[in-house]
């Protein structure tokens, strides 16, 4: 790559090094005409150009360029003021999508856990705000099932018989069931359900167990545990409560670059949802 295609910006002190295309993304932006020697505000120093403009909020600006995208972290609070950014440099599309706040800025999500254990088998529900976490975790819990005659239980049941996974249950797109343990069937059958969780590659038959790595995967996922409770004390339901900020989706756009167009065609909320 020639030094030509090269530029180099010093924003508030802050050093950036990109394509000449890049910043030509809109035609009509002050960064274009900078690198067209069109804007005499931004001056030339040492072979960078020296723009006295905050630093910080410039790398998001460049992300933009980049991506064409506005995808900002959970913590980000300056909307208004990178909008005013966005606007000095005449980068109304950013702008546009800056203004819809509401849907750049995080949401909270709630899970919730629902455990009772009787005798030997260990029920679960699961109940979440955000649909998309509770199929993710739906694609991690995998619970198999298998059968043994009650004297050869204290062999060990998994080297055996081969185990069967079953399918979770899921009364709707917000929460998924599914037990573990020991039941006795017909005769002198034992029926045994494990539970598996993406990525511990053990299965389990201890509903406590299951419990304590459920909630620690949660944890390591981003969730904060905010409160434990008894629902049902005749039936021992004990209900964990999960929170954690919900990174929202980034708004595109779509560029027809056209001549003395801004290249801006249309603004959509993009999928790429990171978060579960």
């Amino acid at each position: 790559m020639s030094s030509r295609e090269l530029v180099i910006l010093s924003v508030g002190g802050v050093r950036f090094v990109t394509r000449v295309s890049t910043l030509q993304q809109f035609p009509e932006s002050r960064l274009a005409r900078m690198v067209n020697d069109d804007d005499p505000e931004f001056k030339l120093v040492n072979g960078e150009f020296f723009v006295d403009r905050d630093g910080a909020l410039f790398s998001y600006i460049m992300d933009f360029l980049r991506t064409l995208q506005v995808s900002l972290p959970t913590d980000f609070s300056d909307y208004q003021r990178l909008q005013r950014e966005a606007e000095y440099y005449r980068l109304y599309a950013l702008a546009n999508l800056l203004s819809q706040e509401h849907l750049l800025k995080p949401r909270l999500e709630i899970l919730e856990v629902r455990f009772s254990l009787q005798e030997m088998q260990a029920f679960f529900r699961i109940f979440g705000s955000c649909s998309t976490t509770i199929e993710a975790l739906a694609e991690q819990i995998t619970v198999f099932t298998g059968q043994q005659s009650r004297q050869g239980w204290n062999s060990p049941f998994s080297s055996q018989k081969r185990l069967l996974p079953l399918p979770l249950e899921r009364p709707s797109h917000h929460d998924m069931v599914f037990l573990c343990g020991t039941e006795y069937s017909a005769g002198d059958q034992v029926v045994a359900r494990y539970v598996s969780i993406k990525p511990d590659s053990r299965k389990l038959i201890n509903g406590t167990n299951v419990l304590g790595l459920l909630l620690d995967s949660l944890l390591k996922d981003g969730f904060r545990l905010i409160s434990t409770r008894t629902v049902a004390s005749e039936e021992k339901v004990e209900c964990y409560t999960f929170e954690r900020m919900k990174r929202a989706a980034g708004l595109s756009i779509m560029v027809n670059q056209t001549a003395g167009s801004s290249g801006v065609a249309q603004a959509k909320r993009s999928q790429m949802q990171k978060g579960k």
